[in-house]
C-alpha cells in the first residue's frame, strides 16, 4: 500500500497566497463575462465595456485621490518640520541667554567673593587697629609680662617723706618712655585722660582715691623694661628722689599681670544743635 505522505500536494497548497488569490478572482470574471455574453438578449459588446470604463474612472479617482491626500500630507509634514525647526531655534536662542545670565551672574558673584575678602580683611585689620589702640590708650583690659613697683611712704618720717601725686608721676612717665604698653595704679588703668594728684594729702587716680602702699604695675618687655626706665631722664629722678627721701620700693619681674580697663570718658560739656552750650558737672549724663 503506497504511503499518502509521499503522494505530491496540492496546488492550493503550495501556491503563493497572493498568487493564489489572483488566478481565481480572474479565472471568476473571466467565467462570469463568458456567462453573460451566452445569455440572450445582451448585447454583444455594451456591458463589459461599460464596467471596464467605470472600473477605470474609479480607478483614476482613487489615484488623484491618493495624489492629493499624498500632497496634502507632504505640505502637513513639511509645516510640521518647520514649526519643530522654529521651536528648536527658539529654545536653542533661550538656553544661549539663560547661559550668558549664568555667566554674568558667576562674574558677579566673584566679584562679591572678592569684595566680601576685602571687606574680611579690612574688618580684621580695623579691629586689629581697634586693639592695638584700646591697650594704647587704656579702654580694654589686657595680660601680658611686665613689671611690677611697689612704692610705699617712708617708714617713720614725716610729712615731707611720703609719697605725693608728683612722685608717681615721674615713675609713670619715666615707664612710658622706657617702652610700657599699660600701666595701672592700684588697679586705677591710666589713659592719655587720667589724671594723678592730691587732694589734700590723698593722692587720686582717675578721681579716685588710692592708698599706700602704691602698686604701679606696666606690661611690656621685661628683658629691658627696668633697665630702659633706670635709664629716662623721669626715672632716674624718681629713683633719685626716693633713695633721698626714704621711700621703701621693690621692683621685679613678672611674667603674667593683668591691667583692667580704664573707666570710659566722662562728658563734661555738651553743644546743643542750635549752638548753645550747656554745662554737666562732672560725672553727670545727658
Amino acid at each position: 500500500m503506497a504511503d499518502p505522505r509521499n503522494d505530491p500536494l496540492p496546488d492550493h497548497v503550495t501556491t503563493p497566497l497572493l498568487t493564489l488569490i489572483t488566478e481565481h478572482s480572474l479565472d471568476d470574471d473571466y467565467r462570469q463575462v463568458a456567462e453573460r455574453r451566452g445569455a440572450p438578449g445582451d448585447a454583444p459588446n455594451g456591458r463589459p465595456a461599460w464596467i471596464a470604463a467605470s472600473v477605470v474612472a474609479v480607478f483614476g479617482i482613487l489615484v488623484a485621490t491618493a495624489a492629493v491626500q499624498t500632497s496634502r500630507n507632504a505640505d502637513t509634514a513639511d509645516a510640521g518640520r518647520a514649526t519643530l525647526i522654529a521651536r528648536v531655534q527658539d529654545e536653542r536662542s533661550a538656553l544661549a541667554q539663560q547661559q550668558a545670565a549664568i555667566a554674568a551672574l558667576q562674574r558677579a558673584n566673584i566679584g562679591l567673593e572678592d569684595s566680601r575678602s576685602q571687606v574680611g580683611a579690612d574688618q580684621r585689620e580695623t579691629n586689629a587697629l581697634l586693639r592695638r589702640l584700646q591697650v594704647a590708650t587704656g579702654y580694654t583690659s589686657v595680660t601680658g609680662p611686665g613689671v611690677r613697683i611697689v612704692v610705699d611712704d617712708a617708714p617713720g618720717g614725716d610729712a615731707t617723706q611720703v609719697v605725693r601725686d608728683e612722685d608717681l608721676a615721674l615713675l609713670v612717665d619715666g615707664l612710658w618712655s622706657a617702652g610700657a604698653e599699660g600701666i595701672s595704679i592700684n588697679d586705677q588703668r591710666l589713659t592719655a585722660l587720667s589724671a594723678i594728684r592730691n587732694v589734700g594729702p590723698a593722692v587720686h587716680v582717675n578721681s579716685r582715691p588710692v592708698n599706700p602702699p602704691y602698686t604701679v604695675q606696666a606690661i611690656g618687655d621685661t628683658l629691658t623694661l627696668q633697665a630702659d626706665l633706670l635709664d629716662t631722664t623721669h626715672g632716674q629722678q624718681f629713683f633719685d628722689l626716693a633713695d633721698d627721701l626714704g621711700f621703701e620700693y621693690t621692683m621685679q619681674n613678672e611674667n603674667s599681670l593683668t591691667l583692667p580697663a580704664a573707666p570710659g570718658p566722662r562728658l563734661r560739656h555738651v553743644e546743643a544743635g542750635n549752638g548753645e552750650g550747656s554745662q554737666l558737672e562732672e560725672g553727670a549724663r545727658p
